[in-house]
């Protein structure tokens, strides 16, 4: 309710006052611990309200009639993320994450071949102000990996998919990509931007091979926590390879036929 929150800080200074009538020794002083618990409320209120305003990641794929995959996400191996960014008019939420093979019910096909073995984020969009939305902005998402090209490596290449629906004025997304524990051993984002396929222009990268979201551009970058023993060189080696486009020699793509000169240099 509105005033759900001025309730409850009224409720901890009642209980404040009563603490002060015991006679314990506390290391601060009585004005920081009303401010350090009142600190502690609006944290808990802040998730409390989060988790309550949106579905959870098991919740959006049993919506999409995926039940292995909402059992997935219930599962010990995925990731809570809940990060937000708020950019132009939209506020982006990261939920969660899980990776591996055969989770869903419906396995993704890519270039005529099933791949089993995936990885779903659950993510939404809702705009700031708090106008409810209608149907879904026109948004482009896509994994990026620091250190490769990023028309290289991203959704395109990496043959994602995505379902979504709007309930109750927020997007919700269901995202799902060629597993991207391979490249654990680089920094691994997820981009929610407006624009179409990535490109320098929209996604700048700097020499240590790191990515950024070009300014102006309104959407958010996302640092997945992947977990770096998962890591298959080989396997990322070999899928970036067949891209055509390796390496990164001054902000451009090059082939492998130029790999010996881009060493050199």
């Amino acid at each position: 309710s509105p005033d759900f929150q001025a309730r409850t800080q009224a409720l901890l200074r009642d209980c404040l006052r009563e603490s002060e009538k015991e006679t314990q020794k506390m290391n601060f002083s009585k004005p920081k611990k009303l401010a350090v618990l009142l600190a502690a409320a609006v944290a808990l209120l802040a998730v409390s309200v989060s988790a309550a305003l949106f579905l959870t990641p098991a919740d959006v794929a049993a919506r999409l009639e995926d039940d292995p995959l909402a059992a997935a996400f219930q599962s010990d191996d995925a990731v809570a993320l809940n990060e937000t960014a708020a950019s132009g008019d939209y506020t982006f939420t990261l939920l969660g994450m899980v990776s591996g093979e055969d989770l869903s019910a419906l396995p993704a096909e890519y270039n005529g071949e099933t791949v089993r073995d995936r990885t779903y984020a659950v993510f939404t969009v809702a705009r700031t102000d708090g106008t409810p939305l209608t149907e879904q902005p026109n948004l482009s998402y896509s994994p990026l990996v620091a250190g490769y090209h990023v028309s290289a490596v991203n959704g395109w290449t990496l043959g994602a998919t995505c379902q979504s629906f709007v309930e109750d004025g927020v997007a919700y997304y269901l995202f799902d990509t060629q597993n991207l524990e391979m490249f654990a051993d680089h920094t691994v984002y997820f981009a929610i931007y407006e624009g179409s396929v990535p490109d320098p222009a929209l996604f700048p990268t700097a020499e240590d091979g790191t990515i950024s979201l070009a300014e102006g551009v309104t959407g958010a970058l996302f640092t997945l926590p992947l977990d770096a023993e998962k890591a298959d060189p080989a396997a990322a080696e070999a899928f970036v390879q067949s891209t055509g486009l390796e390496f990164i020699s001054g902000g451009e793509a090059v082939g492998p036929e130029n790999d010996a000169a881009l060493r050199e240099n």
